[in-house]
């Protein structure tokens, strides 16, 4: 009996994950919700499924390990003790929660992490350059991420002072936060997903896809659509520097 082909199944989870986001910024309310946590799945679904696919049980294993249950613990922290995201609170409007977290958060963390860590594989030769390529640009998707979900009420900070200029409602210590998160996550990734996750693979096109359009989308959101103009701006440049380089990097290969 012949093994079915999958190669093709990261690219339509990433084309309906496309079509979804799409439709964000045409609904509101509790379809705005919805749609929201049934993006995240998606894109929990595909990092996971592409990591299987690609790299292997242990790779796939070591994501979910680091993304999804490190996601959740130090969200559970934060919420208890304010550290290291600052005093926040979740609002009923993403789901069921456990100690306070929507169980749909931890599964952004896995969603966004593997692509941050495979575009930082194309960036960088050496192990620790890579960690702090892909934390950079995991945490810099955060600039775009909680200005959009804080406008939507679908959490608060207790005193989101000092922010970004432009940027009120998130305080810069939750950015912090991320940063130093988003550097032990990746370490342990990379200590723990096994050879085959330390080096690019020619099936990483649709995650790469993702990183890009992401970063895309967001800007084009923000500053039309969801009436962002300064998160706009701060996503587009340092999450850009992660970014721009890639898209030079893979223009490059691409010339004769």
């Amino acid at each position: 009996m012949t093994k079915p082909d999958t190669r093709a199944l990261p690219w339509v989870l990433l084309g309906t994950l496309v079509l979804a986001q799409i439709c964000y910024p045409l609904t509101g309310g509790t379809t705005r919700a919805g749609l929201t946590v049934g993006t995240v799945l998606l894109g929990c679904l595909l990092s996971v499924t592409h990591a299987l696919l690609t790299r292997g049980a242990r790779a796939a294993a070591a994501l979910v390990a680091t993304a999804t249950v490190g996601g959740f613990a130090v969200e559970a922290v934060g919420v208890a003790t304010g550290f290291p995201f600052g005093t926040y609170d979740y609002s009923g409007r993403l789901g069921p929660r456990l100690l306070g977290v929507p169980l749909v958060i931890p599964l952004a963390w896995t969603w966004m992490a593997w692509p941050a860590w495979l575009a930082a594989l194309r960036l960088a030769r050496r192990r620790a350059a890579r960690i702090v390529l892909a934390a950079v640009g995991l945490a810099a998707w955060d600039l775009f991420l909680d200005p959009q979900m804080v406008a939507e009420g679908y959490w608060a900070w207790h005193s989101p002072t000092p922010a970004l200029p432009g940027v009120p409602g998130v305080p810069v210590g939750n950015y912090l936060g991320w940063v130093g998160f988003a550097l032990l996550l990746m370490a342990v990734l990379a200590a723990t997903a096994g050879p085959a996750a330390a080096a690019p693979d020619i099936r990483d096109g649709p995650m790469i896809a993702l990183w890009l359009w992401t970063y895309a989308s967001c800007v084009l959101a923000h500053a039309v659509f969801l009436d962002l103009p300064a998160s706009a701006l701060w996503g587009a440049v340092v999450m850009g520097a992660v970014v721009v380089p890639l898209l030079v990097r893979l223009r490059r290969r691409r010339l004769p």
